[in-house]
């Protein structure tokens, strides 16, 4: 008996190891490219290793919904770019930060954290770091502080958006365990918010002052350093129109949710579910943005926010669906090895999630490939709510984009990654919040539930 268990965990060690090859894999050819690693793992899984996929189980391997949410939602966000909806979202972000930029540090992921709430998506801040790097350096301000925390920000408030395709996973997943769409929210947002926050502190606390930074003076005295100033936007004529169309698409998927919520019970047979509501919803203001802003929809598919939200919809396929094959064709081992050890210790599941996502580099793939079986070994909602904001950890490794892009848009140098890989400017500041916000995820979720 014990030889087999020892080869049943053998056998297991190695599916693991499938895994975590694919996911390294895909992370070295970067971008879309950790979807189609995560295909190739499936395969090397199941045509290789023999770990079954039963054909009438298939669905519940794919997340569909997730994808389709991602692909909706982003619809709507490319017609209110092509709108210049989005240019003057900026516009407002700027004259926000410029109102007080002796506090762009603690300015800056307020900014991104209402924009990555507004839209379902993180790639919001790549329009915002170009101003918060400006700002900074043109009040003498080390920019690494305020733009590691607003990229953090930006990452973190997908937990809090009431579009993004992870908390619209995870609520599904909770409603049979008596938590709804609601309630969910309430313990997100102000969790994560507060702690974004206080991450900024810690951020104003890390490395030289701007004047005292040697790559900083050197580059000044090259002459590397420039100052651009306010940038002058042109705001299209229907730009405000597609902006109050899509918010106003956001108000009606939180009210419909509301109405359909068992607490609130205003609709007790819901004609369409609410992640079929989200869906026709977005594509509806879509069409709407397409003819009363008079939009060319073949422009559409141009957009950068289209082409990014498609990516992330191959990237959520691939690697979700690793990760269900592999959960899925072990749950009885990994309820034997870990289900005690979750219900004892629930902060655990952060810690486990935290790994994940920084490998995953994606919150909705880390939250529907890790949650449900986290769920099935009897990880409390309340623990599984505060643990919610680790999927977050995208920053970690210095590859995701609007990492990569913020050290790009820094010529100062203060923010720059270090030889160790992990010595950058977003490591402290990332990891800081996202333990306090688990932390006040479990005070925010005693209270309410």
């Amino acid at each position: 008996l014990k030889k087999l268990e020892n080869g049943v965990f053998a056998m297991i060690g190695i599916e693991l190891l499938v895994v975590l090859a694919a996911i390294y894999l895909g992370a070295r050819i970067g971008s879309i490219g950790i979807g189609f690693a995560g295909g190739l793992g499936v395969l090397v899984l199941t045509w290789g290793l023999g770990m079954p996929i039963p054909s009438d189980q298939l669905v519940t391997y794919l997340p569909w919904d997730v994808i389709m949410i991602i692909a909706s939602v982003i619809c709507a966000i490319a017609c209110m770019q092509l709108a210049g909806g989005m240019d003057y979202l900026v516009h407002l972000a700027e004259k926000a930060l410029r109102k007080n930029p002796k506090h762009i540090t603690f300015a800056a992921p307020v900014v991104t954290y209402l924009m990555t709430m507004l839209a379902g998506t993180g790639h919001t801040a790549f329009s915002t770091l170009p101003v918060i790097a400006e700002v900074a350096k043109e009040q003498g301000i080390r920019p690494s502080r305020p733009l590691s925390i607003a990229v953090v920000a930006s990452q973190i408030a997908i937990t809090a958006s009431p579009i993004s395709a992870a908390v619209v996973a995870f609520s599904g997943m909770l409603e049979p365990l008596g938590v709804d769409y609601l309630t969910l929210l309430a313990i997100c947002i102000p969790s994560s918010f507060i702690a974004c926050l206080l991450g900024a502190f810690i951020a104003n606390l890390l490395g030289k002052p701007l004047d005292q930074d040697e790559v900083y003076l050197e580059r000044k005295a090259k002459g590397l350093i420039k100052l651009r100033g306010t940038s002058q936007v042109e705001i299209k004529p229907y730009a405000k129109l597609s902006v109050g169309i899509f918010v106003a698409s956001i108000v009606a998927v939180m009210a419909y949710a509301t109405a359909i919520s068992g607490n609130v019970g205003l609709i007790s047979s819901p004609p369409i579910p609410r992640d079929g509501a989200i869906m026709g919803i977005m594509l509806s203001a879509a069409t709407l943005m397409v003819l009363f802003c008079k939009l060319d929809a073949a422009q559409i598919t141009n957009m950068p926010t289209f082409k990014s939200g498609m990516s992330a919809c191959i990237c959520v396929l691939g690697v979700a669906w690793l990760g269900n094959v592999f959960v899925k064709g072990n749950m009885v081992e990994i309820q034997a090895f870990a289900g005690d050890l979750l219900s004892q210790y629930s902060w655990l599941l952060a810690v486990v999630l935290f790994f994940s996502s920084m490998l995953l580099y994606s919150q909705g793939a880390t939250t529907k490939a890790l949650m449900p079986a986290a769920l099935a070994l009897g990880v409390s909602p309340l623990a599984a709510i505060a643990s919610f904001a680790a999927v977050s950890a995208l920053f970690v490794l210095p590859t995701y984009p609007t990492l990569l892009a913020a050290v790009e848009m820094d010529d100062t140098g203060s923010t720059r990654i270090g030889k160790a890989v992990f010595n950058h400017p977003f490591f402290i500041p990332g990891v800081a919040t996202i333990a306090m916000a688990v932390a006040l995820g479990f005070f925010f979720g005693g209270l309410i539930l």
